[in-house]
């Protein structure tokens, strides 16, 4: 038998905030970007995403450009300093709690996040979740290009990128949870077993109720 595998957005999920905001407002809090203009273009992506109208592609790019500026070394520093003064405080209470009740139940833990892997990987190692399924910066001889690798891991992307996964590694969707907040996660949660709604914006809320979904909160 399978081990079941336990699926986690991260965003306003697992966090208590959305990363991919929080980058570009550390971004412009540490001089690393155009405080003005990157920061207003930051949070109209950001009411895109919340109204369900985001341009995935053309936000994770934006979000990638500076990257191109700084070498891997100086990116590497430039995260660390964003994981302890944004992302850290940022995770929910009882996240911890939560994925260690799935380690004990042997299930596979994963992150499905539409956030791009440079802001996301170094979360799923600080969380000890072994597995991350993202949108994809592209790297090119060791530096970011600010262009994507294959199309984003956003709503119904969501689940092509875990049917590849899942046929990589040999899993199953059979008995799996995933929990979310957000209505963009409603095909993935549609398509689970076990779909938890977490902390849930408005949309998602109301499908949850009309669908008989458990609704839980981590903070």
């Amino acid at each position: 038998m399978q081990q079941r595998l336990a699926l986690f957005d991260l965003d306003n999920t697992l966090l208590a905030g959305d990363s991919d905001h929080g980058w570009g407002e550390f971004m412009v809090s540490q001089g690393l970007d155009d405080g003005a203009d990157y920061g207003a273009k930051n949070d109209s992506f950001y009411q895109d995403y919340v109204a369900g109208k985001l341009n995935m592609s053309a936000y994770a790019e934006f979000v990638l450009a500076p990257l191109t500026q700084y070498s891997a070394a100086e990116l590497d520093s430039i995260h660390q300093q964003f994981m302890q003064t944004v992302v850290i405080p940022m995770i929910a209470p009882k996240t911890q709690a939560l994925l260690q009740q799935h380690r004990n139940a042997g299930d596979v833990l994963v992150i499905v996040t539409a956030t791009n892997d440079f802001i996301t990987a170094p979360i799923a190692a600080y969380l000890d979740i072994p597995h991350l399924i993202a949108t994809r910066a592209e790297l090119l001889d060791g530096r970011y290009t600010g262009r994507l690798t294959g199309p984003p891991c956003f709503q119904a992307g969501k689940i092509d990128k875990l049917n590849a996964w899942m046929a990589h590694h040999d899993y199953t969707i059979e008995g799996a949870y995933f929990y979310s907040d957000s209505h963009n996660d409603i095909p993935l949660l549609s398509l689970v077993d076990q779909p938890m709604v977490v902390d849930p914006d408005t949309k998602l809320e109301a499908h949850a109720v009309a669908h008989a979904w458990p609704i839980m909160s981590l903070r």
